[in-house]
């Protein structure tokens, strides 16, 4: 296959979920809050597409969608081939990955040349102004924490959080920098930090410098802003800066297979890419990193361009260093080839789905609510012009927009263990805006622990109950483990998407059930929601439906957390079953719920800058009889 197209791989192996029939719900009187006083509307029982157990499903109609997710193909991975080339290139790049040196092969009767940059790379990637100043300063700025550089172990003992161990010893703090000046302002920073990190890892391979994802992005900076780094005066600097440059290319040749991730793994054959460009008698080089980066890329993304991972965050991470890339191609003069416009292409529209009505990401999967002018940079830096994807269900999420109003729903298992970063068991969690203002949160802000968010409380970030869903038994979805990965619960949801006609108008309605109580529980839960075609109003019915034909005996505690946006204000009805919730612009929502205990308290959520605030959650909660049972929710706005 050639550079002209990417080959998607893999089908997607469907298989059958939990059949919940209309008869089973009826049983147990499950009906929803009707959207009006005169009219009586139920979400499931009284649906006329959902058929007993006993009926074969229907076939999906142009209004309807049913998705059947299972851990092993909830994302499909998709498989690139690297650019087409003659025979005297794979010939040049099986040798070079079998170790023979890229001078060798180029020039074998010629002494290698030395390093030298053939080439000066302008990204249009844009850094934090802020951090850049507080660089000029003296201070490393990550995360809303300030340190200055004395205070920063750069060498292999270190023992540097997470955020500040990727920006140090990826040496991502070049962007911000870059950002805060001219070159000649910035010059003197750029290499005061790069001395003391020489000096402080003088072994190659030592150390979490040596992380592959760490080297990969420290080589990508180190070529994109080499200005900052050798373009003074000092000889001495210059020379030693090209043989680490070079010293660090080899290594990471050898080693980009040894990535923790496939995230990783992207940002490694990125730079290696990139070195072939900019580094003499690069072409070997450069053939083996645009196979390996096809590889990767195959591996780490979905049919629908969402990564495996699920995480915002990563997705950006993965835009940035193509977008790099392209960069160091446009300075080598060497035409790009047709697989990063392709990924750029694939990779934005979903990452789009994710925003909310004020433009920005929200919180899934670890990742902070990203603002809408942060995400704008990234997007117009790519250069790809497109809307969000209508139907990220492939990447596992759903969204549903009327009008001024936004829903986000979490509509697949989590990530395997393999993928995940900062995995979070928030299966059929969801988020709801509208107009500027966002009403229904998560928590959010997992991968950014380490700065102002603690890392003691990155686990708990990571748990259901800091996302807007049901929890049994105060127990995760799916078990939460140590180092970003998840372990076993979720293992399928089903999916089912329909525009439904009321009375007075329409409405979208996502009816979606996961697995992950049924082995400690015997439950399966339901979640259904409908948003009206005028984004006024939002209902919902959490339904617990036994997973085997007969339901166990006693009861099991639950609550249903609705984590509020910030600034916006919860009082409590008198009733009990209700709350007011009042927006800094004026207007006024009302929460409803039958049950019996709705309460207020205290929750935190974690913007894009990693900066925790405090907020409130509405959380019903008591006793659900392990037979099944259901608990409806309406939020509607009053004016």
């Amino acid at each position: 296959m050639n550079a002209h197209s990417a080959e998607l791989a893999g089908k997607a192996r469907r298989q059958g979920g939990t059949k919940i029939g209309r008869s089973d719900l009826e049983k147990n009187g499950q009906l929803a809050i009707p959207l009006g006083r005169e009219s009586r509307e139920d979400l499931i029982a009284q649906s006329p597409e959902i058929q007993p157990d006993t009926q074969p499903d229907p076939e999906p109609t142009g209004d309807q969608s049913h998705t059947d997710l299972a851990t092993d193909r909830a994302l499909v991975i998709t498989d690139f081939a690297p650019p087409s080339t003659t025979a005297s290139e794979r010939l040049m790049r099986l040798a070079f990955s079998m170790g023979v040196s890229h001078s060798t092969i180029v020039a074998p009767f010629r002494k290698p040349l030395r390093p030298r940059l053939l080439a000066t790379v302008n990204t249009p990637l844009e850094g934090d102004r802020a951090a850049g100043m507080a660089l000029r300063a003296g201070h490393f700025y990550i995360y809303g924490v300030k340190a200055s550089f004395a205070q920063v172990d750069m060498g292999p003992l270190g023992n540097l959080s997470p955020p500040f161990e990727r920006v140090v010893q990826g040496f991502t703090w070049l962007r911000d920098l870059a950002t805060s000046g001219t070159p000649p302002q910035c010059r003197q920073v750029g290499e005061r930090l790069l001395v003391s990190w020489l000096d402080a890892n003088p072994v190659i391979g030592k150390g979490p410098a040596w992380k592959v994802e760490n080297v990969g992005l420290r080589l990508l900076a180190w070529l994109v802003h080499a200005p900052l780094l050798i373009s003074g005066e000092d000889r001495a600097l210059r020379h030693r800066a090209l043989n680490a440059i070079s010293d660090t290319a080899r290594w990471l040749d050898r080693h980009v297979g040894k990535a923790d991730d496939r995230l990783g793994e992207v940002a490694g054959w990125c730079a290696i890419t990139a070195a072939g460009l900019l580094l003499p008698e690069g072409k070997p080089r450069r053939l083996y990193g645009e196979a390996g980066l096809a590889r990767a890329l195959g591996e780490a993304v979905g049919e629908d361009g969402g990564l495996l991972s699920r995480s915002p965050d990563a997705q950006m991470q993965a835009i940035a260093n193509l977008i790099d890339l392209r960069a160091c191609y446009a300075a080598a003069g060497h035409e790009p080839p047709k697989l990063l416009a392709t990924m750029l292409h694939m990779l934005v529209p979903p990452l789009l789905a994710l925003t909310h009505s004020d433009g920005g990401l929200g919180n899934w999967q670890g990742s902070g609510a990203t603002k809408a002018s942060r995400l704008a940079q990234l997007i117009g830096a790519s250069g790809v012009r497109t809307r969000p994807l209508k139907e990220p269900s492939g990447w596992g999420y759903q969204r549903v927009t009327a009008r001024k109003a936004t829903l986000l729903m979490d509509g697949s298992p989590p990530p395997l263990g393999q993928h995940a970063r900062h995995g979070c068991a928030s299966t059929l969690a969801l988020e709801f805006s509208h107009a500027e203002h966002r009403l229904i949160v998560n928590c959010g802000g997992a991968a950014l622990a380490g700065g102002q968010v603690p890392v003691r409380i990155e686990q708990g970030l990571r748990a259901t109950a800091a996302h807007s869903t049901m929890v049994l038994g105060d127990a995760n979805s799916t078990s939460v483990l140590i180092d970003g990965k998840l372990g076993s619960g979720v293992g399928e949801v089903q999916i089912d998407t329909r525009q439904v006609k009321l009375e007075n108008g329409s409405a979208t309605r996502i009816e979606a059930s996961h697995d992950g109580y049924a082995g400690r529980f015997g439950l399966i839960h339901r979640r259904i929601v409908m948003l009206r075609e005028d984004g006024q109003e939002l209902r919902g019915e959490d339904v617990l439906v036994p997973s085997g034909r007969k339901g166990k005996r006693g009861k099991v505690p639950f609550a249903i957390r609705f984590h509020l946006g910030r600034n916006v204000e919860a009082t409590l009805a008198e009733s009990g079953k209700g709350a007011s919730l009042s927006l800094p612009d004026g207007s006024l929502w009302q929460f409803v719920t039958g049950a019996d205990s709705l309460s207020i308290d205290e929750s935190m959520w974690v913007d894009g800058n990693g900066r925790p605030h405090p907020v409130q959650q509405l959380v019903i909660e008591g006793l659900a009889s392990r037979g099944g049972g259901n608990f409806a929710w309406l939020l509607k706005r009053m004016g």
